[in-house]
């Protein structure tokens, strides 16, 4: 399952069910609007692997992993978060449910950073 935040630019969330990615939007299918960042941390542990797209920095945090999910916090502008969604979901690496769990990551024009569970550092993925 595919979550993007409430801040999401309907342009952007129209693009993405354009292309059928089959998206779930907080305040809209899930969840209610004006959810607490922790709020929503609670709500992804109820659903089942899900992946949450957010354009807010506070969900670029190690201590957010959990193996029930993955946190996506794309770092740059609102109207790239469609076409930048698209390519991670696409890329080898992030392209299956199960290859994404536990991870919590820092998407951008740069690549990704990507936090695995215990780790020390990010690692660093760039191109496909």
């Amino acid at each position: 399952m595919i979550i993007i935040d409430e801040n999401f630019p309907e342009s952007q969330r129209q693009l993405l069910l354009s292309w059928r990615i089959n998206i779930r939007q907080i305040g809209i299918e899930v969840g209610r609007e004006g959810l607490q960042d922790d709020e929503i941390i609670s709500l992804l542990i109820k659903y089942k692997n899900p992946t949450f797209f957010s354009l807010d920095l506070d969900f670029y945090n190690r201590k957010l992993c959990h193996t029930k999910y993955c946190l996506a916090f794309l770092d740059l502008g609102q109207y790239e978060s469609a076409i930048f969604m698209r390519r991670f979901l696409r890329n080898k690496n992030f392209d299956s449910q199960k290859k994404r769990m536990g991870k919590v990551i820092k998407v951008s024009h740069s690549g990704l950073l990507v936090w695995n569970i215990n780790a020390e550092i990010p690692q660093k993925i760039t191109g496909k």
